[in-house]
């Protein structure tokens, strides 16, 4: 780790709180005798994200003081920054301060961690979301995540036991930081940039990615494993579009794929900088940051998530934003370019976005060559085929009476 950049926090340490060993095997039958919460899926993989060391250097959900610090002036009260609160919620009454508690899965209901519980408090929703996500409206889907939390949040240490379906799932691509660390290690990476997905890459990526080549020794294409919203494109289709591009338009040994589990909150700003948080963790040196980053729907301009860089203190963060202007195909120049580059007008440039993307494939169109390389095409044309086609199946058997009811 000594040629790398040191993970977030004081002890320049990564500190995972995964248990193992004769240790894992006596916490997985302690936890049987313990009283269960069942997290949802935004705490799930937030606690495993702490169980890998991805959120060093928390050693737990969030106190009452550190919900509310980290809300008003993006730091715990131990001085570490921190722009997103990490909590646990829960509508239990019987739950006291000094239990032991076990903390489930909601989807496998497998016990992902104990936790000894050190807090019990109330917070004002409405006022999270208004310093998280600059906004209270119920569409927006981190807000609507908050609001419909428990009545209570509970802090305290937790012990991670179970990294649930991600390693199996997404063998090859989940990787945890000590993974990647040395990983950069091997390649003889020192100044890294990483590149955050959440769609298969479109030319505007392609193009971003490239432009950070040219300045780094390596791009870390850092894609999301866990929960997105209604429409997204799953996990594994992105990873073989991607990898397709991967393998045919960029030099070998300059970009390399990985994963991690956390869960999107789309807080734009907020999210760019707890972004840049565990990238630094994972060994990124750079984070680039384009249009609309961690953004969803009109709730924030097109860059204030580079922007929110320039707020906070220079010595909060070592990992630094690598903010790139609006990417396009421009016609008249013959390529991508960008706003910088580009002295052409609006009528002459195509811009692109996954959205767009998106919906051109899910309605049956053709993707022009400037939106997308034809191998990643083809990989997305056969996930839409394949969607409508099981579509069409259930359809079909409703109608005949031949699919049962569950």
């Amino acid at each position: 780790m000594s040629d790398l950049i040191a993970p977030h926090g004081k002890e320049e340490k990564l500190m995972p709180l995964l248990v193992e060993g004769q240790e894992l095997e006596k916490e997985i039958e302690r936890a049987k005798t313990l009283k269960h919460i069942t997290m949802t899926t935004r705490e799930t993989s937030d606690c495993i994200m702490m169980g890998i060391g991805a959120f060093t250097p928390l050693t737990g959900f969030m106190t009452k003081a550190d919900w509310k610090g980290v809300c008003d002036e993006f730091v715990m009260t131990d001085g570490t920054f921190w722009p997103i609160p990490i909590t646990l919620s829960t509508d239990d009454e019987s739950v006291k301060v000094g239990d032991d508690i076990a903390l489930d899965d909601p989807e496998t209901g497998a016990t992902i961690a104990t936790m000894q519980v050190t807090e019990k408090y109330t917070i004002e929703k409405e006022y999270e979301c208004a310093a998280i996500f600059k906004t209270t409206d119920l569409e927006h889907p981190g807000v609507e995540k908050v609001m419909s939390q428990g009545q209570y949040n509970l802090a305290g240490p937790v012990k991670v036991l179970s990294e649930s379906y991600y390693p199996q799932q997404f063998k090859g691509l989940y990787q945890r930081p000590a993974e990647s660390r040395k990983m950069f290690q091997e390649l003889g990476w020192k100044r890294i940039a990483a590149l955050q997905l959440r769609n298969p890459m479109h030319r505007s990526h392609e193009y971003l990615a490239k432009i950070a080549i040219e300045v780094m020794d390596g791009v870390y294409i850092h894609q999301l494993l866990g929960k997105l919203k209604t429409g997204d494109i799953p996990a594994d289709v992105r990873t073989k579009a991607i990898q397709v591009l991967v393998d045919n338009y960029f030099v070998k040994g300059t970009v390399v794929q990985g994963g991690y589990p956390m869960e999107m909150r789309y807080a734009g700003p907020r999210e760019a900088l707890l972004h840049a948080v565990f990238r630094q963790n994972y060994g990124c040196t750079h984070m680039i940051v384009g249009r609309d980053h961690a953004g969803v729907g009109d709730y924030y301009g097109p860059f204030d998530a580079q922007k929110i860089f320039d707020d906070i203190p220079k010595a909060a963060l070592k990992c630094q934003n690598l903010n790139i202007d609006w990417t396009f195909w421009c016609y008249r120049c013959g390529g991508m370019a960008s706003m910088k580059t580009c002295p052409h007008g609006k009528k002459d440039r195509l811009l692109l976005s996954g959205t767009m993307v998106r919906k051109i494939l899910s309605e049956g169109g053709e993707l022009p060559v400037e939106f997308s390389r034809p191998e990643v095409v083809k990989v997305l044309q056969d996930y839409y085929q394949n969607l409508e086609e099981k579509v069409e199946i259930k359809l079909h058997g409703a109608a005949t009476g031949e699919v049962k009811k569950p």
